[in-house]
């Protein structure tokens, strides 16, 4: 028996990447599992794999923009398994792109998934955490969440929002005295397909940003970083880095200050593919 068996543990984005990693995990740890995706053959494989490992598994087609759906799929998760004991909301996209250059669709589209989506989850599913009487919200922020990076202000917007929006949630079920804990996590480079499945703005050669990242950024497995999640969650922990890259940079922005965003400027300049836009 371990600290999940029986939980009833919801995933979003859990047809891919992170979000896999995790079901499949918590799937050996004898949880119950909700998972859901836009990406139904991603999350078939996912649903296949878990099932193989013995879980009991609920999955849905979900959009985490359209906060009615949402609301429903809420509902209907505490109606299959009577309850909701934790809900990671990791579904994510990414987009590169100068915000001069950017249209307001692009900003809103990254800020309605990355951000809204874990709002939204996050409200759907808290009454039904309060009530289990041991919930645990996870929501997936980013290394981008603790620092900022040329070409990733829509990016860094939705994760700096969500790295706030949790750390305030997490205060509020303190004072409240809920019995639900809060933590906010913050991935460094992931060796997932987020990059390749990007969008990007006028002039970037989208091809060559994600094969820099895969190259050169994205250190650590999936299945690494779920298993650093639910250690996470198993001590609650209100915040959880993943990657050496992540604790690295961290620290030194806490070291440095503002002056970090000159020095990350200058190096993004010389080692960062080049946008052909002028």
């Amino acid at each position: 028996m371990s600290d999940f068996t029986g939980k009833v543990v919801v995933i979003t984005g859990a047809g891919s990447g992170i979000g896999r990693a995790l079901a499949l995990n918590l799937a050996r740890e004898g949880a119950r599992l909700a998972l859901s995706d836009v990406d139904t053959g991603g999350l078939a494989e996912t649903v296949r794999q878990a099932k193989a490992l013995g879980a009991e598994v609920k999955d849905d087609h979900l959009d985490v923009t359209q906060r009615e759906a949402v609301l429903a799929y809420a509902d209907a998760v505490v109606a299959y398994f009577g309850k909701v004991n934790q809900v990671y909301n990791n579904a994510g996209i990414a987009y590169h792109g100068e915000f001069e250059k950017s249209e307001f669709k692009d900003f809103e589209r990254v800020m309605d998934v990355d951000f809204w989506g874990v709002v939204n989850g996050t409200k759907a599913f808290l009454p039904h955490l309060i009530a289990s009487g041991d919930g645990h919200v996870v929501n997936i922020s980013s290394l981008f969440g603790l620092l900022s990076m040329p070409g990733q202000s829509a990016y860094n917007s939705a994760k700096f929002a969500v790295r706030g929006f949790t750390e305030s949630l997490r205060q509020e079920m303190l004072i409240a005295e809920h019995p639900v804990k809060v933590t906010c996590v913050h991935p460094g480079g992931i060796k997932t397909a987020i990059a390749r499945n990007a969008t990007a703005g006028p002039g970037e050669d989208l091809a060559t940003f994600a094969e820099f990242f895969d190259k050169k950024l994205a250190r650590t497995t999936p299945e690494d970083a779920a298993k650093t999640i639910v250690s996470g969650v198993r001590r609650s922990k209100p915040r959880v880095l993943i990657g050496l890259d992540a604790k690295a940079l961290d620290g030194w922005v806490r070291l440095v200050g503002p002056g970090y965003q000159r020095i990350v400027a200058i190096l993004a300049a010389r080692v960062m593919p080049k946008s052909s836009a002028k």
